[in-house]
């Protein structure tokens, strides 16, 4: 007996199990699946285009078979391909996810740096415009300095030469 006694496939290319007959008697006998009438052991030119017909359907059946196995076989490497695909743009997604934060945290550091430069730079502002006020102060009573000078040599009667339009003029500004 062969695989094929038993087994068959249909035109929609399923398979169907023909389970063994048994004949009840003294012994048990297997009896095949019927691929073959009796009455084609008899030769007839319609039998034998039938049997020819037969042996082509089969030859047919062989060949869908063969041709679901194939396809059966390209969708499970499709599959495999996506799957490998899918896993390599997951690999892909937690390395991005890991430099995002890795440049979150250095931008982080770098908003703090910058937080304490602008500190920094707002004292040394502030600085620079009190010392600009010191000077100028610092240079207000240089000026009335040498306009008291100046009046206190006009007094004494010994004049220098001292433009007092100038010194006023420093004071005012």
């Amino acid at each position: 007996m062969y695989f094929s006694d038993y087994y068959s496939i249909d035109m929609h290319g399923f398979r169907e199990m023909a389970p063994p007959q048994f004949e009840f008697g003294s012994e048990l006998t297997l009896i095949p699946f019927p691929t073959e009438t009796p009455a084609a052991t008899a030769s007839s030119p319609e039998l034998e285009a039938a049997a020819d017909a037969a042996a082509a359907g089969c030859c047919a059946d062989e060949r869908r078979l063969r041709r679901r196995i194939s396809n059966r076989e390209s969708a499970r490497r499709s599959r495999e391909r996506k799957q490998r695909r899918l896993d390599e743009l997951r690999a892909s997604a937690a390395d991005l996810e890991r430099r995002r934060r890795e440049l979150a945290a250095r931008a982080q550091a770098a908003r703090g740096r910058l937080a304490l430069v602008r500190l920094a730079n707002a004292g040394l502002r502030a600085e620079a415009a009190a010392l600009s006020r010191r000077l100028a102060a610092a240079s207000r009573a240089l000026a009335l300095g040498r306009l008291y000078q100046y009046h206190a040599a006009a007094a004494a009667g010994s004049l220098g030469f001292v433009d007092i339009e100038q010194t006023i003029a420093s004071l005012i500004a």
